[in-house]
């Protein structure tokens, strides 16, 4: 069963810039049960815009009959540090102040979001996960805190993703918070503050998300008669429109930035050094029109992590392809849990002769 929970944290939290929190609350989802083994804990990051309910944005990979059954299961997922579904963030009550934070909210990182998260998972005893899977932003973090806990994560499972946001990846966020900075009420200090702004983000966005293919299957006008008001045009609203409804200029601005930031060779020594102290077994996914995460950047990541696979998902949806095609992704992990198996039957095998 599905249920929803509040982490209290009540320590001063310090942030990778140095600034602190007077303690947080992170809001997280849990699926089926422990086992008394604690073995089948399977641990999800959700990307940029995404809640800890992972059954709504990955529902065909969670539940009864799917790939993870919460008979055989225990999935957990935490609303990210900055957030806006439970988690502290923004909207948050400064006790210090007794106002809501809304801009004087500090920046965080991944890897100070992935810290809030450890403590979650100290505080419920959890000192082995099976399963760490994230994609997008979710998994930058998955990655960075794989490599903060080496010896937590026996399995990371790292989905159209990087080890450090690109230049290109930067300026496409930077774009978006452009727009939300030309809304005039961002200025203000109000829940609504620089909402106008987050619907224009919001449809630049999606042009990073898609690709071109999605675009021509989905918004072609079908005649050759309009000169104006095109599917695509309207198409780009409804986005903008969707999200002001369930998100907010801070949160999508502070998550960017996250972003932008991650870079998992940060104080490790470099990409390829830090990459090298990675334990898990590694499963690492790409889309082959993935615009915003581009294939190169997971095949760095397979060439410079030991135990890792690679599959490459095709896909007309670009970086939503990881959204979207739930076959080839379960196909994906279901093999990646499989060449484990053989590989542990033929270990096995030598060991008996």
């Amino acid at each position: 069963m599905l249920s929803h929970h509040v982490f209290e944290y009540n320590n001063t939290f310090t942030l990778e810039s140095g600034a602190t929190l007077p303690g947080f609350q992170l809001a997280y989802t849990s699926y089926g049960t422990l086992n008394p083994q604690r073995s089948n804990v399977v641990w999800v990051c959700h990307a940029l815009t995404g809640s800890s309910d992972f059954t709504d944005w990955w529902c065909d990979l969670f539940g009864e009959g799917k790939l993870y059954d919460p008979q055989e299961w225990f999935v957990i997922c935490a609303n990210t540090l900055g957030g806006c579904y439970g988690s502290t963030g923004p909207f948050s009550i400064n006790p210090e102040t007794q106002q809501p934070y809304f801009h004087t909210f500090p920046q965080v990182t991944n890897r100070d979001v992935v810290s809030a998260f450890d403590l979650l998972r100290q505080d419920l005893g959890l000192e082995q996960v099976h399963t760490l899977i994230g994609g997008s932003l979710g998994g930058q973090q998955a990655l960075e805190w794989a490599l903060l806990k080496p010896d937590v994560f026996e399995r990371l499972i790292h989905v159209a993703s990087n080890a450090r946001h690109s230049p290109w990846g930067i300026a496409f966020n930077e774009t978006q918070r452009m727009a939300i900075r030309q809304d005039p009420t961002w200025a203000t200090a109000s829940e609504t503050a620089g909402l106008e702004g987050l619907k224009t983000a919001r449809a630049i966005a999606m042009l990073s998300y898609r690709h071109y293919n999605t675009y021509a299957a989905t918004q072609q006008e079908p005649g050759n008669s309009i000169t104006d008001d095109f599917r695509a045009s309207s198409y780009q609203v409804h986005q903008g429109e969707k999200i002001a409804k369930r998100f907010n200029a801070y949160t999508y601005w502070l998550l960017s930035k996250a972003m932008d930031s991650h870079n998992v060779g940060r104080d490790r020594g470099g990409l390829e050094r830090a990459l090298a102290q990675l334990k898990a077994r590694t499963l690492i996914v790409g889309v082959n029109t993935d615009l915003l995460f581009p294939v190169g950047e997971q095949q760095f990541l397979h060439e410079h992590v030991a135990l890792s696979s690679f599959y490459l998902i095709q896909s007309d949806y670009g970086h939503d392809g990881f959204l979207v095609e739930f076959p080839q992704l379960k196909e994906a992990i279901v093999t990646f849990y499989e060449e484990e198996e053989r590989l542990e039957e033929l270990s096995y095998e030598r060991e008996e002769r």
